[in-house]
């Protein structure tokens, strides 16, 4: 069976373009033009992923996403924003969304986006659970999908917790941006993205807001670590 995805967007012609390009890849797409359907119909049917438009008149995409996270709903969503600030694209994440793609944007990077957020949200097969991860006072438990510092639990999207597993499993080696990307998207987005950096913020912020210590250490030119400061 074809995997499906909604698509939420009030511009026709990306609305059209990106129909015919998802259908051509072998997606079966259901297409609504605002927030308020986009909302009905992942409420009442089964679907493997939506990207939806940020901009859309009555519920806007972070409107959209809010109300699915909170209704327990986990589907993977890919924004679309023609917003270039930083805190816009944040507002999209804290609002649940796993990835954010500017516009104007290349249909390759898009599908390319899309083949990783279906297969990140593929189960995993069975076996036996990934044991806990200790650093210092971060905890992280892969079964659960839950994390805390010392008592105060983190609540991360999948993407944060993915990637703050990443460096704890790797703590004290500085991974390099293609790496990072390659393993937790599924896709190397080039130099000149700004997802990592504006996940890597995010994820400061709330460890800050857990009352962590500066736990990630940002290696100009190369990468990311957890760094010593993660001990109790």
């Amino acid at each position: 069976m074809p995997q499906r995805i909604l698509l939420a967007d009030d511009d026709r012609a990306i609305r059209e373009s990106l129909h015919r390009a998802l259908e051509l890849e072998g997606y079966a797409v259901n297409v609504v033009v605002d927030g308020v359907e986009a909302l009905s119909t992942l409420r009442h049917g089964d679907y493997d992923l939506a990207v939806l438009d940020v901009m859309m008149p009555g519920v806007d995409g972070i409107g959209v996403c809010r109300v699915l996270r909170a209704d327990g709903n986990r589907i993977p969503v890919l924004m679309l924003t023609a917003r270039v600030e930083t805190s816009d694209r944040v507002a999209g994440l804290d609002a649940g969304a796993d990835d954010y793609l500017p516009k104007p944007f290349e249909l390759d990077e898009l599908l390319a986006r899309l083949r990783a957020l279906l297969r990140r949200a593929q189960p995993e097969p069975d076996g036996a659970p990934d044991p806990v991860v200790q650093v210092g006072g971060l905890r992280i438990d892969p079964a659960a999908r839950r994390a805390w510092w010392r008592t105060a639990p983190l609540t991360l999207s999948k993407t944060e917790f993915d990637l703050l597993e990443l460096l704890a499993r790797n703590y004290g080696i500085v991974l390099g941006h293609g790496p990072i990307y390659d393993r937790i998207w599924g896709y190397d987005f080039g130099p000149d993205s700004k997802n990592l950096a504006v996940y890597i913020g995010y994820l400061r912020r709330k460890l800050d807001a857990a009352g962590a210590p500066p736990l990630i250490r940002t290696v100009r030119g190369v990468g990311y670590s957890l760094s010593e400061e993660a001990g109790p």
